[in-house]
């Protein structure tokens, strides 16, 4: 859904790579861009290293602290919640759209991308094919604006690390919650679509809720039983 496009040239390349590695979580909230160590590992001067962590600054995926550097920004608490508040909206207001815009041949590859994810599992597959089904129920929607605005969010989403498909249970139930959104296409029925998708939206809000507070908790005898 977010594929993004910075340009030709060394710059675009690392921008891009360093995109792929906040988004898959190898680097996570608060590990620091060291110019010289990033350029090595990618091969290219410090100059493209320097411009692709302007440009995560400015997408708002890096934070600048003085005298300390570059660092991927972390989210709290409330910015995760206002996060999935507006994913809710944008994602429950596509499904929506797409219910009196889509295609027969694009409700088929819905279906067909939610079939792989079954076969996928709780594997690293998954992440990719529900990116898929999302981005294509965005295709469906055809509002550019809308397009757009699920764009920029997604950028931020990308600071929260890997997907919640990661846990076995999550991966069958996001299955279950993609069928409700991909019944109501097929019937045409933009508010249950909609409905569905909030649905599904808020279920990934609670297992990201859950770890951002796992994280946050001091450990005590308790929390190791």
């Amino acid at each position: 859904m977010c594929e993004e496009d910075r340009g030709d040239g060394q710059g675009g390349t690392a921008y891009r790579r360093l995109l792929e590695e906040i988004r898959a979580g190898r680097l996570a909230a608060g590990d620091r861009l060291r110019e010289t160590e990033l350029a090595e590992r990618l091969g290219v001067s410090r100059t493209p290293v320097r411009e692709a962590i302007r440009q995560l600054e400015a997408d708002g995926l890096v934070t600048h602290v003085p005298r300390q550097g570059a660092s991927v920004r972390g989210l709290d608490y409330a910015e995760v919640m206002e996060l999935y508040e507006m994913r809710a909206v944008l994602e429950g207001t596509a499904a929506r759209l797409a219910t009196r815009a889509a295609s027969q041949i694009e409700l088929d590859e819905l279906a067909a991308l939610n079939e792989e994810l079954v076969r996928a599992g709780a594997s690293p597959e998954a992440f990719d094919l529900n990116r898929q089904f999302h981005a294509a129920l965005l295709d469906a929607a055809k509002n550019r604006f809308l397009s757009r605005s699920i764009q920029g969010l997604q950028k931020a989403l990308m600071i929260l690390g890997p997907t919640t498909l990661t846990a076995p249970e999550r991966a069958e139930r996001a299955v279950e919650e993609h069928s409700a959104v991909l019944d109501a296409l097929m019937a045409r029925d933009g508010l249950r679509a909609e409905a569905a998708m909030r649905a599904h939206i808020e279920a990934a809000q609670r297992v990201r809720v859950r770890a951002v507070r796992a994280r946050a908790a001091p450990l005590d005898d308790g929390d190791m039983l």
